[in-house]
């Protein structure tokens, strides 16, 4: 039977994956003669990108997912389709498409013995489709400029949902999607479509869908592919496969030059004749997708000269460039392009111009390494000699261009590899102990951590009119978020049973509402497949009345189970609990207390004052006519009281609130914050958190949901500071930076100083910072169509002193038509850092957008003070949504770094 398309590799013959070539893995080099001999016989000269070409060969794959396998995909608008499933050739792409027409009429509703309507053969019950299918292309969000947004062709891709529209068996960019673009893939339905499908199920009154046979593709942060198993498909072995290829990708790309991973990913977007060449004509279109502009006519001269280099024969130019070829056209771009390369530069100025020979220097042995450019350049004087043998060993099995001269000593690395340490994740500007998760650190009692928080989780957008979804809390969790809140009301009534219905929805206002069971239902999705995840904290406001509280009790422990917290009366006095105690647990924060007049105010008042302004806001805006916020307060449900820990209660003074039980808690608004941080009650207020939690969140007046910085609640040792999620503005991504700490698990051990009794003022620290250089910047979104971009950088300090904020932001030049290899290396930018322990530096890459005061912003990077490395350093570049895949996965700047003081004394 034959298979699909090939996206662009022709398989080898061989399959076997070395463990060798695992990440962390092969050989390590010695620097005798005899053992010199030993590693080129272990490491023969060999094809660069071979191992990478085939890197998932090895990966099993049923053969039913090369010839296509029946599906449902769901649409924008929440209705099932019929589509089919397959697999590339290589491994390397996967395609949806559309079955044919004939087959949706019968091929919809499961149970028929036979569905007509396949790609060149049918499809019986067990949910294979038979016969070949046409290759597709990268799924992509367009190619022209007069595309709508989120639209391409017949066909669109929403912020949060999937492909929908009429698509067809031609080369179509939306019908596949790149295993490198995959973020994860995760089973059931807790997607935004999942949820436009049962809704769609709910008010036609059919029922079709069935989680058990569903699936959902999450790509590029925020979008997602919703596929549910045809009757007698396997969704189990389709979630092994595609599992295993995502991570066998991930484990293949880290030994892989930046240039072989960009031209893969694009390749099948300009290949479209699936002839494994590029064209004269073709290679405009490539040099526009990695935003490399050249002047007119120049595609076709740089074609030609290239050939000629290469020696190729007029019939080989017409047929013309295969993927090595492209790959070397690229690294020569790069080289030679590059009049004044920063990398050269630091290069010669370390380790000299000239060798011993007086030949110009070519490479550089493992000693000068270490000495020369480690311990001195970097400030890594801890390292030996066995750690550069170890990173020699990566560097000597990364797959480069074939221009890149390649050492094959292995105590000594060219310039062409040191240039790919330069910008490898090793050499990240993040340090690698900061950002390593470290399970010592634990064990504290929850006050002495920062906590990842959200605010309104259930919202998508607008905070008076925004759309409500369960997806939200799944994108929050896989973020890092682990306290998240749930506004609660008396809905409805179950029109069978009469039983009350909780519902989640931002009261007063316009948003739509879910349903509090789905949102626990997502939950215990997420605690099953992650059972040692650090606790997730629910921070309940809860407007219900009695029966409806009873009810979120009963449903509460009936899905959680032993995964929700239930504190017995030992556990209410005393230090808190530590994130250890607590693994894989649901924590409430509510009101513990039974009656209505004890001293529990949802917020701490402050929710109200958020509700009282968002009412007049609303009330300016619309005539409609709500309910006044001054509701009244009904009483707490003993069977949801019983379930609850941290108990929120009214700020009177820090004195009398510091002499409570440690789970009583505090939350404020940001415009309290600013109040309290005032220099006179910082201090008390960083005594009472060192015991006590302390919750922050946005004002009501932020209704487009932007944030407020999180570095003053911070600075005053606050571990909540709840923010909207849905917003990457500043706010966000420096929360992003500050919980890249600690492998991402949400909870950083707040620093020393915060633990402190006595009161110390933290000392300013000089910082410069030199932008040198860019390499593989995508368009703004990761969009494949566009002009090239024209980025700028902008270094932004985040930081606090004496009480208040204190913001700088500095702007590179602006490069024209140039993402690809941009150049700046000008002059130094100089901050003074006030407070070292809180601060927050923030790189972020624009694009100067000439037709309008609103730049784009193409992607960033935020990285605490007391977790920047000195040195010449990558900077590893995220999307909007903190994720580094697809066009992003390639993205990274490169910069100079000085302390005014040594690593020792930060």
């Amino acid at each position: 039977m034959p298979r699909i398309w090939n996206s662009g590799f022709k398989s080898s013959s061989s399959s076997a994956h070395s463990q060798d070539h695992r990440e962390g893995g092969g050989q390590q080099s010695q620097s005798s003669s005899s053992q010199q001999q030993q590693w080129q016989r272990q490491h023969p000269n060999k094809n660069h990108r071979s191992n990478f070409k085939s890197a998932l060969e090895h990966v099993s794959v049923p053969e039913s997912l090369f010839r296509g396998i029946s599906v449902f995909k769901v649409n924008a608008k929440g209705k099932l389709e019929p589509a089919t499933l397959a697999i590339s050739n290589d491994k390397f792409v996967i395609s949806v498409l559309p079955r044919a027409a004939a087959a949706q009429s019968s091929s919809i509703r499961p149970g028929s013995a036979e569905r007509s309507g396949s790609v060149g053969g049918s499809i019986s019950g067990s949910g294979i489709v038979g016969g070949s299918l046409k290759r597709p292309g990268i799924l992509s969000r367009g190619r022209s400029g007069n595309t709508s947004q989120g639209s391409v062709g017949g066909g669109s891709i929403g912020t949060m949902g999937s492909m929908d529209g009429e698509t067809n068996f031609s080369f179509n960019p939306d019908t596949s999607l790149d295993i490198g673009s995959i973020d994860r893939i995760q089973s059931g339905q807790n997607t935004l479509l999942f949820e436009k499908a049962r809704q769609r199920e709910k008010k036609e009154k059919i029922s079709l869908l069935d989680e058990k046979r569903s699936l959902s593709l999450i790509f590029r942060g925020a979008k997602t592919l919703d596929l549910m198993v045809d009757v007698g498909g396997d969704r189990e072995m389709i979630l092994y496969v595609l599992t295993s290829l995502v991570a066998e990708y991930g484990r293949a790309k880290v030994k892989v030059g930046n240039e072989v991973l960009l031209l893969r990913y694009i390749w099948n977007d300009i290949d479209r004749d699936n002839s494994n060449t590029i064209s004269e004509k073709e290679m405009g279109e490539l040099l526009n997708r990695i935003n490399f502009q050249v002047k007119e006519k120049n595609p076709s001269a740089l074609y030609q000269k290239f050939a000629r280099t290469l020696g190729l024969s007029k019939e080989q130019k017409r047929a013309g460039l295969t993927f090595d070829q492209c790959v070397t056209l690229l690294h020569k771009t790069k080289r030679d392009t590059w009049q004044v390369k920063p990398v050269n530069e630091h290069f010669f100025e370390i380790f000299g111009q000239f060798m011993n020979n007086n030949k110009v220097r070519k490479k550089v042995s493992a000693e000068s390494f270490l000495t020369r450019f480690l311990q001195t350049v970097q400030g890594e004087e801890d390292r030996t000699l066995k750690d550069v043998m170890e990173i020699f060993s990566r560097l000597h099995d990364l797959e480069l261009a074939d221009v890149a001269n390649h050492i094959t000593q292995p105590n000594y690395i060219s310039l062409e590899q040191f240039e790919a340490y330069l910008l490898s994740h090793g050499n990240d500007i993040f340090n690698p102990d900061r950002e390593r998760f470290n399970k010592s650190d634990m064990t504290k009692p929850l006050s002495e951590y920062w906590i990842n928080s959200s605010h309104n989780t259930y919202l998508t957008g607008h905070q008076l009119t925004g759309l409500s979804s369960v997806e939200m809390y799944s994108k929050a969790l896989y973020r890092g978020v682990r306290c998240i809140e749930l506004d609660i009301w008396d809905g409805g009534k179950d029109e069978l049973t009469g039983s009350p219905i909780p519902v989640v929805y931002h009261g007063h206002t316009m948003t739509s509402k879910i349903l509090f069971e789905d949102i626990i239902k997502t939950l215990q999705v997420f605690l099953r497949l992650h059972p040692k995840t650090y606790p997730l904290i629910l921070s309940l406001e809860n407007h219900c009345s009695v029966p409806y509280q009873q009810v979120m009790a009963t449903q509460l422990k009936s899905i959680l189970g032993d995964k929700l917290y239930i504190p017995d009366e030992k556990s209410l006095k005393g230090p808190l609990p530590s994130p250890l105690q607590l693994r894989g647990k649901v924590v409430l924060k509510g009101r513990r207390p039974v009656g209505a007049t004890d001293d529990y105010d949802t917020d701490s008042d402050e929710a109200d004052d958020d509700l009282t302004e968002l009412q007049s806001i609303w009330s300016e805006k619309t005539t409609v006519t709500g309910k006044t916020t001054n509701s009244v307060r009904v009483g707490t449900a003993p069977e949801l009281a019983r379930l609850t820990f941290f108990h929120g209660t009214k700020f009177e003074t820090w004195d009398k609130s510091k002499n409570a039980l440690t789970h009583h808690m505090h939350s404020f608004s940001e415009s309290r914050v600013m109040t309290l941080c005032k220099r006179s009650q910082s201090h008390k207020w960083i005594l009472y958190n060192q015991s006590h939690i302390s919750r922050t969140f946005p004002s009501g007046s932020r209704i487009d949901s932007s944030n407020y910085s999180p570095i003053l609640a911070w600075s005053v040792g606050c571990q909540m500071a709840a923010l909207n999620i849905q917003t990457p503005d500043d706010g966000l991504r420096v929360n992003d930076g500050r919980f890249r700490e600690n492998g991402g698990v949400g909870y950083v051990l707040k620093p020393s100083i915060l633990m402190m009794k006595e009161e110390n003022e933290p000392r300013t620290t000089h910082l410069e910072i030199k932008i040198l250089s860019g390499s593989c910047l995508p368009k703004p979104k990761g969009l494949s169509f566009g002009e090239c971009i024209d980025p700028y950088v902008r270094i932004s300090l985040f930081d606090c002193h004496e009480g208040r904020e204190v913001n700088s932001s500095q702007n590179t030049n602006v490069l024209l038509n140039n993402g690809f290899s941009p150049i700046w290396n000008l002059d130094s930018f100089h901050f003074d850092v006030k407070n070292m322990s809180v601060a927050v530096m923030q790189f972020s890459v624009w694009n100067k957008n000439s037709l309008s005061k609103d730049d784009e912003i193409i992607a960033s990077a935020s990285v605490p003070i007391s977790c920047m490395r000195q040195g010449i350093r990558s900077v590893q570049l995220f999307d909007e949504n903190m994720t580094r895949s697809g066009a992003f996965a390639f993205a990274s700047l490169l910069v100079l770094v000085k302390f005014e003081h040594s690593q020792a004394e930060i």
